[in-house]
């Protein structure tokens, strides 16, 4: 049945793009009623109940940010289902009972202007602190409206600052001016629907009038404007993203002067208070010396700009050891170090004398172990830090040391969310199809007898790191009950640095592909299991790996939950954001890149086989970053070809599971209830 290899672009699904369309609409409510009907019973409703109570219980951490002399937290619950905006100080927070108050109540907002708004956060006026934008989405979607907001009043500024609906972002330069970048207005948006200018809005200035400062062609992906306030000369910081990977940034004034910063383009760099720190993502040679990918280097920063590259090198990869990530806190490098997959986080010390470097003191040796500025504002840090620790059996506790500290204070501990009793962590590998070692991490009883409904997700995409954190949902509704949950660290994600990235993109994305394959093989050969209890689950980037699991190895398993995701290769780059991610996956458009493509993309490849494993295919409707239409037109084929395949769709939700803990309960449960009733367990 088309579309296939041989007519890839005869499509008589197309129509399921239609996002609104009402034979769309039609086919998803027919849809949504038979897989409801199928798995939607009182077990899977309990199971939703109990999983949004655990989201919702008034116990859970708070995670905060610091402003000025206000902790901010962003809550959702029972009562507050789109959330509540709230502060408070650090010394309440310290207590059992915090007395918050409320910035922004966005259930009463979107009940009070008959909107679906969720929010997606706030940029607020550096120093002050008495004002900020506001980004609101209707139904989850990444395109927000912004709004200005009076943090003082608690309510939005009459004749402030508003903008329509659009992808945009923004930054202060000072409280009467901002800099924007949007897709907002006629030829604003790159065909990634992106910003396409950076502009100056001056207050009370018509939205239509403002002053562009810079612009790209509508090819690139996008552009974005900061400010610097400590640079007198600039201020203004530039970027033009050419791809997912790749930006070339200037430092400029609203003059039109502009520097280019002479860094690669696929670096990551940022500098604080006259000092400069850099990762690139391949090798930069600079003289006689090659720095690779993954490296950390440091210098003064007008030395950088007058040309001087004399870099000191801070951090040096290896093959299982490499840089996550680095942020500035008050006049220091902060470094996090994934060693085989063990946090571990450096503290440098710039001066004139060379970079002075320790190991930051105080957290635990073991866990998962994330560490970040307390202050959202970098410039107003005293050195306080916040410190995430956790493991798949251990909740989360949050801690609060500094920069330089030697001790460390729990502020809240997480609640225990399900019975880890007799449950143990081990680590494994598996060996791919190439011979590379693919690590895994399982979860579940010491011993399984060969038979364990395993539950195995996978990423393996875009850098990204799959760290073996404490999952509430698979803990209640899969380990509890007896189960194995096993997290594969593939190929195309960030866990051994940009090498490991690297070797899963473009023509190498099918390795991750059997980088998971592989591991489902390791799981049996181990005697964990058979390939009919393992039941897969992967989304967005993750879509695309679960229907090659269909397509390329349905023998190794017995059911498969593909979420919000990407699986049509052949058009992914026309639709929404899909052209941004030429870089990851390869053009399908470029004759040589869709020779490699058209293999991975299982809504052509896929051809009949009774034998295949059952497959849920679930999306939500208002996600303007990954199309619904991909979900929707691969279960209209699976359906059309006989085989077993559902479908499920939520009305908003943006690119996640819903907007509020009951959706994402329900969006939940009712996948695992696929997954369990599929290989035959409970």
């Amino acid at each position: 049945m088309n579309p296939t290899l041989a007519a890839p672009d005869d499509d008589p699904f197309l129509w399921l793009e239609a996002v609104d369309g009402p034979a769309a609409l039609e086919w998803v409510a027919a849809q949504n009623a038979v897989t409801q009907q199928q798995f939607d019973d009182a077990a899977t409703h309990d199971d939703a109940v109990a999983l949004a109570a655990i989201w919702d219980r008034p116990d859970n951490i708070p995670f905060i940010t610091r402003r000025g002399a206000h902790i901010y937290n962003f809550w959702r619950d029972a009562v507050h289902v789109r959330g509540v905006w709230r502060r408070t100080s650090l010394d309440l927070f310290r207590t059992d009972a915090p007395d918050w108050q409320t910035v922004l109540d966005v259930d009463a907002l979107a009940e009070a202007e008959g909107e679906d708004w969720v929010f997606h956060g706030a940029g607020v006026l550096a120093g002050t602190n008495d004002l900020a934008i506001m980004l609101l989405s209707r139904g989850g979607s990444d395109a927000v409206v912004l709004r200005e907001f009076d943090l003082t009043r608690c309510m939005f500024v009459a004749d402030g600052f508003v903008l329509p609906e659009a992808k945009s972002g923004t930054a202060w330069l000072d409280r009467d001016t901002l800099v924007l970048s949007s897709a907002w207005g006629e030829g604003m948006a790159t065909s990634s629907g992106y910003a396409r200018t950076v502009r100056i809005w001056r207050r009370g200035e018509d939205p239509s009038a403002m002053q562009v400062i810079f612009e790209t062609t509508p090819d690139r992906m996008a552009v974005g404007g900061d400010v610097d306030w400590n640079d007198a000369k600039y201020g203004v910081v530039l970027s033009e993203q050419t791809d997912f990977f790749h930006q070339t940034v200037w430092l400029a004034d609203l003059h039109g002067k502009r520097l280019r910063l002479d860094l690669p383009s696929d670096a990551r760099f940022s500098w604080h208070r006259g000092w400069l720190a850099v990762r690139p993502r391949s090798d930069w040679v600079l003289g006689d010396v090659i720095h690779p990918p993954g490296s950390v280097l440091g210098i003064a920063r007008e030395k950088f700009l007058a040309g001087d590259r004399d870099f000191a090198v801070l951090f040096t990869p290896s093959a299982r050891r490499t840089s996550s990530n680095f942020t500035w806190v008050d006049g220091r490098l902060l470094l996090s170090v994934l060693d085989d997959l063990q946090s571990r986080h450096l503290v440098f010390t710039p001066s004139a004398a060379g970079w002075q470097a320790a190991e930051l003191a105080g957290l635990p040796a073991i866990g998962v172990v994330s560490v970040g500025r307390l202050d959202e504002d970098e410039d107003a840090s005293d050195g306080s830090l916040l410190a995430s620790v956790q493991d798949p059996l251990t909740p989360a506790r949050l801690l609060l040391t500094t920069i330089g500290g030697a001790t460390a204070e729990t502020l809240k501990s997480a609640p225990v969310a399900f019975d880890a009793s007799g449950l143990v962590v081990t680590r494994h590998e598996a060996i791919s199809i190439d011979g590379e070692r693919i690590p895994y991490t399982q979860v579940g009883p010491a011993s399984t007898g060969g038979d364990a409904p395993v539950h195995l997700y996978g990423y393996g995409g875009f850098g990204v790191t799959m760290e073996p954190v404490y999952r509430t949902a698979i803990g209640k509704l899969w380990l509890e009950r007896g189960g194995i949950s096993v997290i594969a660290h593939l190929r195309g994600g960030g866990e051994f640095g940009p090498l490991w990235h690297q070797a899963g993109i473009r023509e190498g994305k099918a390795r991750t592909h059997d980088d998971f394959a592989a591991v489902a093989a390791d799981l049996v050969a181990r005697g964990v299991t058979r390939p009919g209890r393992i039941a897969a689950e992967g989304g967005s980037n993750g879509g695309i790996l679960i229907t090659n699991m269909l397509t390329r190895y349905p023998e190794r398993f017995g059911a498969l939950f593909c979420t919000i995701p990407l699986v049509d290769m052949r058009r992914y780059s026309k639709l929404l954001a899909g052209a941004s991610w030429i870089a990851e996956y390869g053009d399908p458009d470029v004759p040589a890149d869709w020779e490699f493509l058209q293999h991975i993309s299982a809504y052509h490849t896929v051809a009949d086989n009774p034998a295949a494993p059952p497959i849920l295919l679930a999306t939500t409707r208002r996600d303007d970053r990954v199309h619904p239409g991909h979900a929707r037109k691969m279960a209209a084929k699976l359906q059309a070809m006989e085989q077993s395949a559902w479908f499920y769709e939520l009305d908003s939700g943006g690119h996640g599971y819903g907007k509020t803990n009951a959706d994402r309960a329900h969006f939940t449960a009712l996948g695992y209830a696929f997954l369990r009733k599929s290989i035959g367990w409970l």
